[in-house]
């Protein structure tokens, strides 16, 4: 298969420039004999360079990672020491280590090499200090709940437009693409002003590339024509270009007096005099971050409640009476979003099973210590959300669906889907928008089931995707019965 060819191509190109390249750096990179004496992690750094990131690569690629991840923990305790991406690793596993990696000085985030070949290396993950504090808040400024309260409206305007485009009139719906495209033609109409209209075809270019893109940011970096790695890069080079071109539209227009700095987080970032490339990075980041990791909650939520119908029942009760209460056609409001409150304990579940991101990648900036053992600077730090939220210590039954979870709070740091601390993920309150409303015009507009011969299984390579794109049977819902406020042809 392509992948296996690409793993294996570009597993023996890699051991091959680690004789040049990469030993050096991993000789900088060992510990000490004063380290060692300090108590490092129990584990395993296994073959030089190679370590661990093939196991794990292939075990994400099959979902097994999670139980990959759990016989090491088993064997060697919440604190490990493996090797991945050639670099010395310690695994941390519990609430404890949760709170260790959101709140430490010590740490500071980190992507793969092959993230920031594919999104560029000065996206808001790899700054730090005044850099990432300054990009920050010009995302704040359009992810803040003042900003996300104006954006209902446009929100419901594209997902009334996606349905009737994708969904109505057709016997089955492959479930993960149609979210994909929504979510990002809502990312591209609300944060990017990107409209429908006058922005058609960059919409479609960009959305083709960042398909291909994201499937490269756990791939082994190696450059050549025939790996996952080199035909993203150079999917992610052709997204540049287009991002680039918007910039250079935006600029005329903020020039000319003929946009403000806050119609859209481009043109703000080009107001604070933020530099083209950073722009980019940033830009291709969020487009990332925001459209698939929502487009996965969205899909397995329908997956999760396809087998479950007592919760099915609840949320399709509750979103009908959000319809009952509307005039046909009219749009939704704040104060509707405020009574899904089911809903959205089924969305919070479902990101406890499946969390669109499999786990926390940071750096030791300094020598940190957990747990009594030490973390040497220049060390990755891999946090596993799943070790957490699927322990049965802390969540019952763990592998069963129950929105009723969180009718209540969860335990401090055992539920970290959208980070911790004073981490929390500044689009949390986008992602709960977006995924609302979404969920009523799907729930009160059709009826649906798994179809023939989908097994609801999925990879988790490079992040959450279910066999078939989760292909559901989809029929129209009685309007007449449900008083839906519908969906105006």
């Amino acid at each position: 298969m392509e992948m296996e060819a690409s793993v294996l191509a570009a597993l023996a190109a890699v051991v091959v420039a680690s004789i040049f390249l990469v030993l050096p750096h991993l000789r900088k990179q060992s510990p000490s004999q004063d380290d060692r004496r300090r108590q490092l992690p129990p584990g395993s750094f296994g073959l030089p360079v190679v370590g661990q990131t093939v196991g794990l690569l292939r075990a994400l690629r099959a979902n097994t990672a999670e139980a990959w991840l759990r016989r090491w923990a088993s064997e060697y305790g919440t604190v490990s020491k493996l090797s991945l991406f050639g670099l010395p690793t310690a695994l941390l596993v519990g609430p404890a280590a949760n709170k260790f990696l959101f709140a430490s000085t010590a740490l500071t985030a980190k992507t793969t090499t092959s993230f920031n070949s594919m999104v560029g290396r000065r996206n808001i993950r790899e700054l730090a200090g005044d850099d990432h504090r300054r990009v920050r808040a010009m995302m704040v400024q359009f992810l803040k709940l003042d900003s996300v309260r104006s954006y209902v409206a446009s929100m419901d305007d594209e997902v009334r437009h996606h349905i009737r485009a994708h969904w109505d009139g057709r016997a089955t719906v492959a479930v993960m693409p149609s979210m994909k495209s929504l979510t990002f033609d809502i990312m591209c109409t609300v944060i990017f002003g990107l409209g429908r209209a006058e922005h058609a075809a960059v919409r479609r270019e960009l959305s083709a590339e960042f398909q291909q893109l994201v499937r490269g940011i756990w791939a082994i970096p190696v450059n050549l024509p025939f790996t996952s790695y080199g035909k993203c890069l150079a999917a992610s080079r052709r997204g540049r270009r287009a991002v680039a071109a918007v910039i250079g539209e935006k600029r005329a227009k903020l020039e000319s007096g003929h946009s403000s700095p806050f119609d859209d987080l481009m043109t703000h970032m080009l107001a604070e005099g933020l530099a083209d490339e950073d722009i980019i990075d940033n830009v291709m980041f969020m487009m990332v971050a925001a459209h698939d990791t929502t487009a996965t909650l969205l899909t397995f939520l329908l997956r999760h409640l396809d087998g479950n119908r007592e919760a099915y029942g609840r949320v399709v009760a509750e979103q009908q009476e959000v319809a009952r209460s509307k005039a046909p056609g009219k749009a939704l409001s704040w104060d509707d979003l405020g009574k899904m409150k089911y809903t959205w304990s089924a969305a919070m579940e479902t990101l406890r099973l499946v969390p669109p991101v499999f786990s926390l990648l940071k750096r030791a900036v300094e020598d940190a210590e957990f747990d009594g053992h030490l973390i040497p600077k220049g060390w990755q730090v891999l946090g596993a959300m799943n070790m957490t939220q699927w322990d049965p210590a802390i969540f019952p039954e763990p592998g069963r669906f129950e929105p009723a979870r969180f009718e209540s709070p969860a335990p401090p740091y055992s539920f970290v889907a959208f980070g911790g601390g004073a981490t929390v993920c500044p689009g949390n309150e986008f992602a709960r928008v977006e995924a609302l409303v979404a969920m009523h015009y799907i729930v009160t507009g059709f009826r649906w089931k798994l179809a023939d011969g989908c097994d609801g299984s999925f990879s988790r390579y490079p992040l959450p995707s279910p066999a078939q794109g989760l292909l559901i049977d989809i029929e129209p819902m009685d309007t007449a019965t449900t008083g839906a406020a519908g969906i105006t042809k």
